[in-house]
């Protein structure tokens, strides 16, 4: 009989994605289903993107440079200045999405058997890409009860081995929402250069900082050669299904390699690229509006949360993400128990269970993680079901 390889077998299921059928099943039922459970915004692509695809004029579609057109990687170079990002454009490859700047990350930076260490719960795609490149995931917890703050040093320390090559950030954080701070990434810096680890720093929620500013990896000073940015236009222009993310770093060795498994993949899509390109010329109140919508949307989730008996969610400092605490036995059975067994006002709930956002077993299991990338009228209907469903669940605490 044929066999999938170990690879297959071990490649995790998506904890966001995997509900999916309970959810579909229930629409077929006639019941609507907020979706908190996948960081798709509602807010609406520019229109001045979506033209510049719409009227865009050549007689081939042809392949672009492998490490993606040159006029965008030089109107990347003018974006990244304007967040303290110094960098030219040789410094940029454009991927398919942020995922494969991460995946080419692993791939050139690591053996199979290295090892990375993630501060958890962390995005749970990193288990993935780190199961296809043959790395081994090292977790290091953070906790709810402060926030999910970067881990003390000394515990990060404890974890590094012989084969620890590098420490992975999302900054704002997917799915905590924790931003950190100037004092935690200076922290960093000082571990990597202690070990001489990479610092791969995931970058796609830049923008969505409520309180306080992101400190990138590439503001930290005397580390060119550690870190390594991963960034996508996803989350920033409402525009997940475009694909087009961005490997970025100083380290002339790790480009070189980088640009190789870009040569073997030929070139990321040509008209997100173009895509992006219009994206860098929005006005630059833009993400004012944006950030203070998605804002909004936090307030309200964060309020509704706290209020109801039992639930405990701290204040996300940027993305759009929450993760609370329920009074319930297991996150897995709950947020199925929502699709499958329950229903308010012909209504319910998707939201993702927290335990795939952990590498270490067993945590997780009273966690949920919620983005709030529905309008404020959704949130107050969906926090209605879920304040419901807390108290019906038979499995409550």
């Amino acid at each position: 009989m044929l066999q999938i390889s170990q690879r297959g077998q071990a490649m995790p299921a998506s904890p966001i994605r995997k509900l999916v059928p309970y959810a579909e099943a229930a629409k077929k039922r006639g019941i609507k289903v907020y979706h908190l459970n996948i960081g798709q915004p509602d807010i609406e692509t520019p229109k001045m993107i979506l033209d510049a695809v719409r009227h865009s004029d050549f007689k081939v579609l042809e392949y672009s440079h492998s490490a993606g057109n040159e006029s965008y990687r030089r109107k990347l170079v003018g974006y990244y200045e304007s967040v303290g990002i110094h960098v030219n454009h040789n410094e940029i490859i454009v991927t398919t999405g942020g995922s494969e700047a991460i995946q080419f990350g692993f791939m050139a930076c690591l053996d199979a058997g290295d090892e990375v260490i993630i501060p958890e719960p962390f995005y749970a795609n990193y288990n993935g890409f780190a199961v296809a490149a043959g790395v081994k995931v090292v977790p290091v917890t953070s906790y709810i009860e402060n926030g999910f703050a970067l881990p003390p040093i000394a515990e990060i320390e404890k974890k590094i081995t012989a084969r620890t090559k590098a420490i992975v950030i999302c900054n704002p954080n997917n799915p905590t929402g924790y931003l950190y701070s100037y004092a935690e990434m200076q922290q960093l810096k000082e571990i990597i250069l202690k070990y001489n680890l990479y610092l791969f720093s995931d970058e796609a929620y830049r923008e969505f900082c409520y309180e306080g500013h992101q400190v990138s990896a590439m503001h930290l000073q005397g580390v060119d050669e550690n870190v390594i940015i991963m960034d996508t236009i996803s989350k920033r222009y409402s525009a997940c299904g475009g694909r087009i993310g961005a490997f970025i770093t100083k380290n002339k060795m790790v480009l070189d390699a980088v640009m190789k498994f870009a040569q073997a993949r030929l070139s990321p899509p040509s008209f997100a690229q173009i895509a992006g390109e219009a994206a860098i010329d929005l006005p630059a109140d833009y993400f004012d509006m944006t950030k203070a919508e998605y804002k909004s949307r936090r307030d309200l989730i964060v309020k509704r949360l706290n209020a109801m008996k039992g639930v405990f969610c701290p204040n996300p400092g940027g993305a759009f993400y929450a993760m609370a605490k329920l009074p319930i036995d297991d996150a897995d059975i709950f947020c199925q128990w929502l699709l499958e067994s329950f229903q308010f006002e012909n209504q319910t709930v998707m939201l993702a269970p927290a335990t795939g956002f952990y590498g270490s077993p067993g945590l997780g299991k009273q966690e949920v993680r919620l983005a709030y990338v529905l309008n404020l009228d959704d949130i107050n209907k969906s926090m209605d079901c879920l304040e419901r469903a807390l108290e019906a669940y038979p499995g409550k605490k």
